[in-house]
């Protein structure tokens, strides 16, 4: 089934009050009524009209109606929850009505292919509220060592009348141990409110990393560029490193290039299987600004005799 735009087809917006919708309909219909207008869809423009308004006329319907049609637009295709249907009981509109067909074709669903309409079994109209989806940004180091955020979100809150209004809501997150980029955060309850005493809906926020120019995650291993002096990397030395988890004692082998990689297991980020860092080793030299440094190199070049440039072997 499609999803037709009730507040589009009578010129209001989502937010108009229950006369606004009326005074919208009774000028709509004096201008396609068949028996004055010239229009030539008259009728059938005057059969949307009515069975737009059958629907936002009523409070119940309208909160009913603006819960479902969330996030869809005029033409798409439609489908609701599973065993809505089997909560309530609206009659009265045509077999072509939108709404109408909405409820029935939950009822059919929720019974197995039976004609009809669902009831409420004597209660109101209930309806659980919808989940959100968020994104919240952590550093590395809570990955590691697990953090509390506090965020704030705009959502929409409904009123006694059925007017759907934009609230700030603030929350505090906890950020557990050992989470990934990508992972979602499922908080029950903080989702959109039902309808009706229906159970709000769930909050899902999914974790993204703020970027960090020296490290680099791929799922639970991270990759960590460690400078190096040139001679630490020629006859080798222990160092000491700051890692996301704190410092460590790292042994760079002998003979070390720029670009060789240290795996220390088990010090990626903590999830329930842990990952691996592993550091990049990068040979800096430095710089040639005084008359000893300058002779060192000289020396250098003059008793190593070294072409980088040559092949190995040839």
């Amino acid at each position: 089934m499609e999803y037709k735009d009730y507040y589009q087809t009578l010129g209001v917006e989502k937010t108009a009050t229950q006369d606004d919708i009326k005074k919208a309909y009774r000028k709509l219909v004096r201008q396609y009524h068949p028996d004055v207008s010239k229009h030539k869809d008259a009728d059938a423009k005057t059969k949307e009209i009515n069975e737009a308004y059958d629907v936002l006329g009523d409070a119940e319907k309208r909160a009913a109606y603006d819960e479902l049609g969330r996030g869809h637009r005029p033409g798409q295709g439609f489908q609701p929850p599973p065993d809505w249907g089997t909560q309530f009981d609206f009659g009265g509109a045509g077999a072509d009505d939108f709404f109408n067909d909405l409820f029935a074709h939950v009822g059919r669903r929720s019974r197995g292919g039976a004609g009809g309409r669902a009831h409420a079994g004597g209660g109101g109209f209930q309806m659980p509220g919808e989940d959100i989806h968020a994104a919240i940004a952590i550093d590395l180091r809570d990955a590691y060592q697990g953090a509390t955020r506090t965020i704030s979100l705009r959502v929409p809150q409904q009123d006694a009348q059925g007017q759907v209004t934009m609230q700030d809501r603030t929350l505090s997150v906890n950020i557990p141990k050992g989470v990934t980029p990508g992972q979602q955060l499922r908080m029950r309850g903080q989702g959109h409110p039902g309808f009706g005493g229906g159970p709000a809906g769930d909050l899902y926020l999914e974790i993204q990393l703020n970027p960090d120019p020296r490290y680099r995650v791929e799922g639970t291993h991270v990759y960590q560029d460690v400078p190096v002096a040139p001679w630490e990397a020629a006859l080798g030395a222990s160092i000491s490193v700051q890692t996301p988890s704190g410092v460590v004692e790292v042994t760079v082998p002998p003979g070390s290039q720029s670009g060789r990689k240290l795996r220390l297991k088990g010090r990626g980020i903590p999830a329930k299987t842990p990952g691996d860092l592993y550091l990049m080793l990068n040979v800096v030299l430095p710089p040639a600004t005084s008359d000893r440094a300058r002779e060192l190199y000289e020396a250098m070049a003059r008793d190593l005799a070294f072409n980088p440039r040559e092949r190995i072997g040839a």
